[in-house]
C-alpha cells in the first residue's frame, strides 16, 4: 500500500498539536469511492476535536470532513462514479472522515458532484454549512414562502449559507451580525440586520415563524420572545434545555437540536442552487495543508466572516 500525507496530532491541545505526517493510504472497500482531496474545509467541529477530542471519545483521528476532489479508484458494487468524476461532500459525519488528508475513503452517496461552476477551493466550504442550515431550515423547521425567519451569526460559516438558503425559498430573512458585517449580510440577501452588540433582538424582533440558532448559551431562551405562537426554534449547538423546551410548548413552539449526517438529495438541491447563482460560500482565508495550524488559530478567533480552506 502506497503513502499519503496527512495532518496527525499526539495529543489533545492548541493548534501547535497538529503536524505533517506520513500514513497508509487507505483503500476503497465493497460500495466505497477513493478520493484525491483538492481541497478540505475547516470548521469549528474540527478545532473542537483537535482540543477536546469532540465526540470521538479522545481519539485522534485525521480531523477534517468537508471535502472536494476528484475519484481515484471504485470499489466492488459502485456505479454512481467512475475515476475521474470530481465530487464533493460531508463524508461520515459525525465519524471523522480524515479530509486533512492527500486522499479519503468512503460511500459514493455521501458525495456529489462537484458544481462545474466552481473550483475545488469554493467547493469545499460548502458541504457541511450547506447541509446543516438546509437540514434545519428545510427539513427540520418546513420553512416556506412568505414565512419570517430570524438566523443568527448571519455572517458565518452555517449563517452566512442559511440566509441564501432562506432567501431561495422566498423568506423574509432577518439576520443577527456585527455593524462591519451589515452591508455582506443584506448582499447575500437578509432584509433586515440586527447589530446584536448594541441592540437586544429579543426587543428588536416579534412574531417571526422561525429561528435557526447558530450560537447556543442564551440565544435560545432569549430567541424563544421572537417567535410568533406555533413557531419552529431550531438549534445546531446543544443543548436544548428541558426548561426551554416547557417554555417553548406553552406556547406550541416546537424546539429541537439538529445534529448535521450526509445526505445525498439535499447535495443534490444544493448544487442546483450553487449552479444558478443563488448560492455560495464566501471565502475568508485559503492555507496549503501543511499550515492546518495557522487555520485553527485563525478559526478560533471566532472573527472570520465565511470559510476557511486548506488546499492538498
Amino acid at each position: 500500500m502506497t503513502s499519503m500525507k496527512a495532518i496527525a496530532q499526539d495529543e489533545l491541545g492548541g493548534p501547535e498539536v497538529l503536524r505533517v505526517v506520513e500514513v497508509e493510504r487507505p483503500e476503497p472497500g465493497p460500495v466505497e469511492i477513493l478520493v484525491r482531496v483538492r481541497a478540505a474545509g475547516v470548521n469549528p467541529a474540527d478545532w473542537k476535536a483537535r482540543a477536546t477530542g469532540g465526540r470521538f471519545g479522545g481519539s485522534l483521528p485525521i480531523l477534517g470532513f468537508d471535502v472536494s476532489g476528484v475519484v481515484e479508484e471504485v470499489g466492488p458494487g459502485v456505479t454512481l462514479y467512475e475515476p475521474g468524476d470530481e465530487v464533493f461532500g460531508m463524508p461520515r459525519f459525525p465519524h471523522p472522515a480524515g479530509a486533512y488528508a492527500e486522499y479519503v475513503t468512503a460511500p459514493p452517496r455521501h458525495f456529489a458532484r462537484k458544481p462545474a461552476s466552481i473550483d475545488h477551493v469554493r467547493a469545499a466550504a460548502i458541504p457541511l454549512v450547506a447541509l446543516t442550515a438546509w437540514q434545519g431550515l428545510v427539513d427540520t423547521a418546513g420553512l416556506r414562502a412568505g414565512q419570517r425567519v430570524l438566523i443568527h451569526a448571519a455572517a458565518g460559516g452555517v449563517g452566512h449559507v442559511a440566509v441564501q438558503i432562506a432567501k431561495a425559498r422566498g423568506a423574509h430573512v432577518i439576520g443577527t451580525a456585527s455593524a462591519p458585517k451589515h452591508a455582506l449580510v443584506r448582499a447575500l440577501g437578509a432584509d433586515e440586520v440586527i447589530d446584536y452588540r448594541n441592540v437586544d433582538f429579543a426587543e428588536a424582533v416579534r412574531d417571526v415563524d422561525v429561528v435557526l440558532d447558530t450560537v447556543g448559551g442564551d440565544y435560545g431562551p432569549r430567541s424563544l420572545r421572537t417567535l410568533r405562537d406555533g413557531g419552529t426554534l431550531v438549534s445546531i449547538v446543544p443543548p436544548v434545555t428541558g426548561e426551554l423546551r416547557a417554555e417553548a410548548s406553552k406556547r406550541g413552539i416546537a424546539t429541537g437540536w439538529t445534529l448535521v449526517e450526509p445526505d445525498y438529495a439535499a447535495l443534490g438541491e444544493i448544487v442546483a442552487l450553487v449552479e444558478s447563482g443563488r448560492l455560495h460560500a464566501e471565502i475568508d482565508t485559503v492555507f496549503p495543508l501543511e499550515e492546518a495550524a495557522k487555520a485553527h488559530a485563525l478559526g478560533e478567533t471566532g472573527r472570520t466572516t465565511g470559510k476557511i480552506v486548506l488546499t492538498v
